[in-house]
């Protein structure tokens, strides 16, 4: 007899899929995952605030390890825990026993995860951490457990059942994990009184980076790329300068170098709707003014709510005592990744 190949079966199967069955499927597996972590908010208790001081006063970094799909969720809380002002890392459990627990120091707390809390790669860390002195957090779905027995606090994390409909591969446990964890980040972040600065300088090559630490200085335009004319300036040598530098405007300032007024593309639709003479006329006749302007040390984001709020394109730059120092556009802005 022909046994049919793997993956024709699979193939079979998949045909037969019925959509109603899959959609059934998907949200039985999430209401079983939102049952578990509404079980999860009661357990954020006294052990849970035992726990975040243990970190809070933890001079070294919060070495989380965990096993298999655990393992996974480790390396996740540890990451959120490194970007929300908490100092942690991953430790693979089967390599820590090969060496690196030796990245383990006295002054570390070790974040342990496991549902069963009997994961052997994890109990056998449990010794030489002992001898370190170093606090043991464990987050578990056994309070009877080793793992559990053997930790300075355990954080239950257990769940009625799995997502699975075997009720086998970690999926709602694995959720009220990550949940747990990402609560532990959230309450160590608020006592830390954690920033969206601080958030952004541990993310610098991200968007929120670039909006909340890029200032203007940072963009804008310098020295000869800066258009600027004086009022007695001719408005036909005025509109070669907002050709040269390509802003789309030229800032007209006064004897000290402060900005006394602008002339924009709008400016020029508007001047010539009035047939005003651009061989006779001087730039302080047309220009606008008082002119809206940014400081050369406000963050980038700031530019771009002064456009956006006086529905303009480009903006002349002061230092602290008003002298024009640089300019910017949109499009400064838009390669920056700022908006």
């Amino acid at each position: 007899m022909k046994i049919p190949a793997q993956g024709t079966a699979q193939a079979a199967r998949a045909g037969d899929a019925d959509p109603a069955r899959l959609v059934a499927a998907g949200r039985r597996a999430l209401g079983t995952e939102i049952r578990g972590l509404i079980a999860l908010e009661s357990r954020i208790d006294e052990a849970f605030a035992k726990a975040c001081a243990l970190c809070l006063g933890c001079a070294g970094r919060i070495v989380v390890t965990g096993m298999g799909k655990s393992g996974h969720i480790g390396g996740k809380i540890a990451a959120t825990l490194a970007s929300t002002g908490s100092p942690a890392f991953f430790l693979h459990p089967a390599e820590a026993s090969h060496g690196d627990i030796g990245m383990i120091t006295r002054d570390d707390v070790v974040l342990a995860l496991s549902n069963s809390g009997e994961t052997p790669e994890i109990l056998a860390l449990l010794t030489p951490i002992a001898r370190l002195g170093v606090p043991v957090i464990a987050l578990t779905g056994n309070a009877a457990s080793t793992l559990a027995r053997a930790a300075a606090v355990h954080l239950d994390v257990s769940v009625t059942e799995e997502a699975c409909p075997l009720n086998l591969a970690p999926t709602a446990s694995t959720t009220a994990t990550l949940a747990m964890g990402d609560a532990l980040a959230v309450a160590l972040l608020e006592a830390r009184g954690f920033t969206a600065e601080d958030f952004a300088r541990s993310h610098p090559g991200g968007s929120l980076g670039r909006r909340l630490l890029l200032r203007v200085e940072d963009v804008m335009r310098r020295g000869d790329e800066v258009p600027r004319v004086t009022a007695d300036t001719s408005m036909a040598e005025g509109l070669l300068e907002m050709s040269r530098k390509g802003l789309g405007m030229t800032v007209i300032v006064d004897a000290a170098g402060r900005p006394a007024g602008v002339y924009t593309d709008g400016d020029l639709r508007r001047s010539l709707d009035r047939r005003v003479d651009i061989h006779s006329a001087r730039m302080g006749e047309v220009m606008t003014h008082p002119c809206k302007s940014v400081a050369s040390q406000a963050l980038a984001v700031e530019a771009v709510r002064l456009m956006e709020q006086h529905r303009i394109t480009a903006l002349p730059v002061v230092d602290t005592g008003g002298v024009l120092v640089g300019a910017l556009n949109v499009h400064d802005l838009l390669r920056q990744g700022v908006m």
